[in-house]
């Protein structure tokens, strides 16, 4: 394996890059743009490792503006095969309080103006009802066992929060979780064959759960930036006890499917 390539890899924000061994920065071309950064890729815990902050290295993407197509590209073309990805959440269930990382099993899709596939033409339809890996979800909650297990995060177009009343419409839905960056990016690792969990810190009660509460960007930041060495200790042993991928759904769904579009192997699209 050279240093350009890597078995796992992180999305997250650009506080995680101190988690990473002796990382070297490569530049990767896509056939769907640039990603948001250069891929950092080193060492964490024996195991390669490739990080991409999702937000671009200063925040310069808005959640709507992310090029989402080109992240997932860029991570398959160095070899990635699972997908661990830390995102700030609002939380709409009493079950869950700020300061809660919970580990979903269910995504709800209400963004509209994102590139949501890699189908462009033909036939080719992607098994979705179980979004997330089962097999790096139960990674994530053997290697940290005070996490939430389970719950449905729906995720919004964003930029701007909920209004009062469209949180509380998510809430009586049943829904956990309320996020602006989940979708596309698990379909995304889903169609790129790789195996995909969220591991989500709930920042803040959103605005339907509590009577005259809101929800600011100031406070969802300083939380997250509190939470940030628990949440990369809790990378550092999910990445030591995630198992080997071959034969997981996540990837076997495509062997009988002439998909439409390409997976790139590794070496790519690195220079």
């Amino acid at each position: 394996m050279t240093d350009a390539q890597a078995d796992i890899a992180v999305i997250g924000g650009t506080g995680f890059y101190s988690f990473l061994q002796d990382p070297t920065e490569h530049r990767v071309s896509t056939p769907y743009g640039e990603p948001s950064a250069p891929v950092a890729v080193g060492s964490v815990r024996g195991r390669r490792v490739a990080f991409i902050p999702r937000h671009g290295p200063a925040h310069e993407y808005p959640p709507h503006a992310i090029n989402y197509r080109a992240n997932a590209y860029a991570l398959r073309s160095l070899g990635v095969r699972q997908v661990i990805a830390p995102c700030a959440v609002g939380g709409l269930s009493s079950t869950v309080g700020p300061g809660d990382v919970v580990v979903p099993d269910q995504l709800v899709d209400r963004t509209y103006r994102r590139i949501g596939s890699f189908v462009e033409h033909g036939a080719c339809h992607l098994p979705f009802a179980d979004p997330y890996c089962e097999a790096v979800r139960t990674s994530v909650t053997t290697a940290a066992p005070d996490v939430v297990d389970g719950g449905s995060m729906v995720v919004i177009e964003g930029p701007r929060f909920s209004t009062r009343a469209e949180s509380r419409h998510y809430a009586d839905q049943g829904w956990t979780l309320v996020n602006m960056t989940g979708a596309p990016e698990a379909a995304l690792a889903r169609e790129m064959r790789q195996c995909y969990a969220a591991i989500a810190l709930v920042t803040d009660m959103d605005a339907g759960v509590d009577t005259g509460e809101g929800v600011g960007q100031a406070e969802v930041f300083a939380l997250f930036k509190k939470n940030l060495e628990r949440l990369t200790g809790m990378l550092g042993d999910t990445i030591e006890a995630l198992p080997d991928p071959g034969g997981c759904s996540c990837s076997s769904w495509a062997e009988d499917i002439e998909l439409t579009y390409e997976v790139p192997g590794p070496g790519d699209g690195s220079r």
